[in-house]
C-alpha cells in the first residue's frame, strides 16, 4: 500500500481526492441553509435512487438518459443558486476598503446602545453594516445622509413619523451613508409566518451580500441579527456584542494584517522621491516636498 502511494499514479490520485473532499466540503458548507439547499439535497437523492436502480434492473435506455442529463446540471446549479453564486464572486472579487478594528468596535457599540434603546420603547429598527459589497447597488432607493453615528442621531431617524423612519439605514464604518433604503426581501418560503417585512428584508439583504444587518421588532421589542441568510432571533446585547465582534472585528484585523503586508512591500520597492526645491516650482503648480 505505502509502495502505491510513493508511486507517481498514487500520490497524484491521493492529491485529486484530496482536492475534492476539500471542495465538496466548503461547497456543501456555503450552501448550507440557503433556500436552494432542500433543491440540491432532493436532487442528489434522486439521482443516486435513479442510478442504483439502472445498475441492478440494467435499464440502459435510462442509463444513456441520465447521463445526457448530467450534461444540464451546471445550467441547473447556476439557475437555482444564481443569488448564491453572485454572493460568492463579488465577494471575491470586490477590492477590501474596510474600517479599521478600532473603528468598528466604537461602531458595534453604537449599534448596541441604538438597539436597546429602541427595544426598550419597540420603535422598529433596520441597521445594515456594509462590508467588501457596496450595498447601494442592492437596495431602492435610500435617502443620502453621511454623517457620524451615534444612537441619538439612529434614534432620530427610526423616530415614528419621522419623514425617512421607514427603511433600513445602511452604516459604512462610523457613519450613516443612507436612510429610507428598500432592502431587497426574501423569496424564501420555509421560514416563520410571523415574520415581519423588517426580517424578511434582512434575510434577502444577507443573501445577496455580505452585509451584516440588525432588527429590532416594532411588535414584540425583541433583537435580531442577520448575515448570509441566516437570521437569529430574541438576543441579548451582550450576544449581539459577541456575533458582531466576531464578523466585523475579526475580519477588520486580519484585513488589516494584508494591508500592512501591501503597504510594507509597497514601501520596499516604491522608488525614492527626489527633493523638489521652492524654487523650481512653477507658479500654480502644487506638489509635495519630500522632508527628509
Amino acid at each position: 500500500m505505502w509502495a502505491y502511494f510513493q508511486s507517481d499514479y498514487g500520490w497524484r490520485a491521493a492529491l485529486e481526492i484530496l482536492i475534492l473532499a476539500v471542495a465538496i466540503y466548503y461547497t456543501s458548507r456555503f450552501l448550507r441553509g440557503t433556500r436552494g439547499w432542500p433543491v440540491v439535497i432532493g436532487f442528489v437523492v434522486a439521482l443516486l435512487a435513479l442510478a442504483l436502480l439502472t445498475t441492478l434492473l440494467h435499464l440502459e435506455v435510462l442509463r444513456l438518459l441520465l447521463g445526457a442529463f448530467s450534461t444540464f446540471f451546471v445550467f441547473a446549479v447556476l439557475i437555482i443558486f444564481q443569488p448564491e453564486l453572485r454572493r460568492l464572486l463579488a465577494e471575491l472579487g470586490n477590492l477590501p476598503l474596510f474600517a479599521s478594528a478600532h473603528e468598528q468596535r466604537e461602531s458595534i457599540e453604537v449599534i448596541i446602545q441604538t438597539a436597546e434603546r429602541l427595544a426598550e420603547v419597540k420603535i422598529g429598527a433596520l441597521i445594515a453594516i456594509e462590508q467588501s459589497i457596496q450595498l447601494h447597488e442592492a437596495v431602492e432607493s435610500g435617502v443620502p445622509v453621511d454623517c457620524v453615528a451615534t444612537p441619538e442621531m439612529l434614534e432620530t431617524i427610526f423616530f415614528p413619523n419621522n419623514a425617512i423612519h421607514d427603511g433600513g439605514v445602511i452604516l459604512k464604518g462610523d457613519r450613516i451613508a443612507y436612510a429610507a433604503c428598500i432592502f431587497p426581501l426574501t423569496t424564501r418560503t420555509d421560514l416563520n409566518k410571523s415574520l415581519g417585512t423588517r426580517h424578511r428584508a434582512a434575510i434577502g439583504l444577507t443573501e445577496e451580500t455580505d452585509a451584516v444587518v440588525v432588527v429590532v421588532s416594532e411588535e414584540t421589542g425583541l433583537i435580531s441579527h442577520a448575515y448570509k441568510g441566516q437570521l437569529v432571533r430574541g438576543v441579548s446585547a451582550e450576544e449581539l456584542r459577541s456575533f458582531l465582534t466576531s464578523v466585523l472585528v475579526q475580519s477588520a484585523q486580519s484585513r488589516g494584517a494584508v494591508e500592512w503586508i501591501r503597504k510594507h512591500f509597497y514601501e520596499q520597492h516604491k522608488p525614492s522621491a527626489a527633493v523638489i526645491t521652492k524654487s523650481e516650482l512653477r507658479p500654480g503648480v502644487k506638489r509635495f516636498i519630500n522632508p527628509s
